[in-house]
């Protein structure tokens, strides 16, 4: 059986994560097209008590214990716990033995050290988090050392970052757009 095939341990979790990570982007989805953050505030605040929870009681939920889908559903919870940045910088530390265990895709730690890094006012290491404004449309948050930059992301799985920033752009640049037009 293929490694990211393998059943998760804790499957009620799985399908946990898979319900709050859906109600995570749909309200995501409708934030860009109204402009308007609905419920997401709570649906945020929600998922990261939950996430607190499990893992305080079963430790990073990396592949092993909620399979591939699981995994990448509590990383995508714990990207958006901005609201708790005393446990984002918990999951990081969580989620970097993870890694180091083969638990956890190291894109995950890279876009989380990221987002720690943005929120405590630090450049990025790996380019991955973006803001919008009238000004001056999408960009990425200042990053550390530039120049590097590929090499980084490289050595984590990531496409280069003229191929992110495109496909980002293509994506989230027609509705900031929109929403400031």
């Amino acid at each position: 059986m293929d490694p990211d095939e393998r059943p998760a341990l804790l499957p009620a979790v799985a399908a946990e994560l898979r319900r709050r990570a859906s109600s995570d982007q749909a309200a995501r989805r409708r934030l860009l097209e109204d402009g308007e953050p609905g419920d997401l505030l709570r649906i945020d605040a929600e998922n990261t008590a939950w996430l607190k929870g499990v893992v305080a009681e079963h430790g990073w939920p990396g592949l092993g214990l909620v399979g591939e889908k699981g995994a990448d559903d509590a990383w995508l919870l714990v990207q958006h716990a901005d609201r708790d940045p005393g446990f984002q910088r918990a999951a990081l530390a969580l989620l970097r033995a993870a890694v180091d265990a083969g638990e956890a895709p190291p894109g995950h730690l890279a876009y989380l050290t990221d987002r720690v890094r943005v929120n405590e006012g630090q450049p990025q290491l790996y380019g991955t988090q973006y803001t919008a404004d009238d000004a001056h449309g999408l960009r990425p948050y200042p990053v550390q050392e530039p120049e590097y930059l590929d090499e980084r992301r490289a050595a984590v799985g990531l496409e280069a970052a003229a191929v992110y920033d495109r496909r980002l752009r293509a994506t989230y640049a027609p509705v900031a757009e929109e929403a400031s037009g």
